[in-house]
């Protein structure tokens, strides 16, 4: 498997997987990096997966049709351009030998779904994540609940810790301000805040993350930290339940400056 962050838009990457023939690509919300990718490294397109319906997800379906060899796959509850094959929690794909378990994360998007590629091969596993999972962070919640999105992260966070995490954006050291903020005695933060810094710097991207490292420093991963507790208290929560916390957190994200 070869997997790669295609940039899009301002801080959007479109991950690619090939085999040195064919390809495949996650959330082409822009045709052109896709087709671009594709010249350049004289690929095929024989899929595309799509994680929900925001126009950065899906704006270059309609440009790779053309040149699309294969099914594209997305969410069953949700609005995705047509033809498509719509997909539920627990359904199994397969594009280019690769198998992919579908799990249902609404939080984000009423219908949000991820892809998550079990170790195979010698290779750690892999999870697109869309717009669920930031390093760091997670997405707004335009149409879901503070309860859904809590036990999405759940799920994901139960993931393999080898998991490579292919988030959808670029938002990273902003994340990590706001983490900073959350948990100020957390060492391992700090340790990957320099990592990132150092990344950004030489503009590399600072993905994809990792379900173990996501575990150590992702503040809406670690609703039960004492704290993570005590921030989210200072914040409006409530009670010390995980989704009153993560609740608390994402309004205070949705703020912080």
């Amino acid at each position: 498997m070869n997997l790669i962050a295609l940039p899009a838009f301002t801080d959007n990457y479109i991950w690619m997987v090939h085999d040195g023939a064919r390809a495949i690509v996650v959330d082409p919300g822009d045709s052109a990096p896709v087709i671009a990718a594709l010249e350049s490294l004289r690929l095929t397109l024989a899929g595309i997966l799509v994680t929900h319906h925001h126009a950065d997800h899906i704006g270059g379906l309609a440009g790779l049709r053309s040149s699309l060899k294969g099914p594209v796959y997305g969410p069953a509850r949700e609005d995705i351009p047509a033809p498509y094959t719509p997909l539920r929690d627990g359904d199994h794909v397969e594009l280019l030998g690769l198998g992919f378990q579908v799990i249902d994360v609404p939080g984000h998007t009423a219908g949000h779904i991820a892809y998550f590629h079990p170790a195979a091969r010698g290779e750690r596993p892999v999870l697109f994540c869309g717009d669920t999972m930031f390093s760091a962070g997670c997405g707004r919640l335009f149409e879901g609940t503070p309860a859904q999105m809590h036990a999405s992260l759940s799920r994901l966070a139960a993931l393999p810790g080898a998991t490579r995490v292919c988030c959808a954006h670029e938002y990273t050291l902003a994340n990590l301000k706001f983490a900073h903020a959350v948990e100020p005695s957390n060492d391992d933060l700090a340790t990957y805040t320099r990592w990132c810094e150092q990344q950004r710097a030489a503009g590399i991207s600072t993905l994809p993350s990792s379900i173990e490292q996501e575990r150590k420093v992702n503040p809406f991963l670690r609703c039960a930290e004492p704290e993570v507790i005590q921030s989210a208290r200072a914040h409006g929560a409530v009670s010390e339940s995980g989704t009153e916390v993560f609740a608390a957190l994402r309004r205070w994200k949705n703020e912080f400056r």
